[in-house]
């Protein structure tokens, strides 16, 4: 849930502990990161930690979520370039050493605060706002859903799930199934 003062303390908490969780991460293996030291850089007690995010995985999982929430998709003027443009970046984020340990730690965060949702309902808003811009356009546009299950999915997959570089125009590849 949104915090209904966006500007307030608990907003800046947020913001100091995603920013120590982040910093602590570009410098080190995340096995040796605890709540302490999260909370030493970040200026706030362990316990704010503890009673907002109950335990580090699903901290861990909420910075996860922060990193995929919509800052406006690419516009490149028609809608199956937007979508290349945007798995592109997805891909580029998200298949990072650093993006792939945040997309296991949203997927396994605790189950009641719905980490993994999160991140698939930000995922499917940059595309639904691509979608819509291109139907405003008078562009032929994909359903919602084909574009999860032949874009969204395959890439989230190979990030999870495979180690390696994808195949050569993955993303092209994709898009041009979509398309067909």
């Amino acid at each position: 849930m949104p915090d209904p003062r966006p500007h307030g303390r608990a907003a800046r908490v947020q913001h100091a502990v995603h920013t120590a969780v982040r910093t602590l991460l570009a410098r080190e293996e995340r096995t040796s990161i605890t709540v302490p030291r999260i909370a030493e850089l970040a200026g706030v007690a362990p316990s704010t930690i503890y009673r907002r995010w109950g335990d580090l995985n699903q901290l861990f999982a909420d910075v996860a979520v922060a990193r995929l929430r919509p800052q406006g998709p690419p516009d490149t003027g028609s809608v199956r370039g937007d979508l290349m443009a945007w798995a592109e970046e997805y891909l580029e984020e998200a298949g990072s050493p650093t993006g792939r340990e945040f997309l296991r730690d949203m997927i396994s965060g605790r189950p009641d605060h719905n980490s993994a949702l999160q991140g698939g309902e930000y995922a499917r808003a940059r595309v639904e706002t691509i979608l819509e811009r291109g139907r405003r356009r008078g562009q032929t546009t994909p359903d919602l859903e084909e574009v999860i299950d032949m874009l969204l999915a395959p890439i989230v997959y190979r990030i999870l799930f495979e180690a390696g570089d994808l195949p050569p125009n993955f993303i092209k590849h994709l898009t041009g199934r979509l398309f067909r």
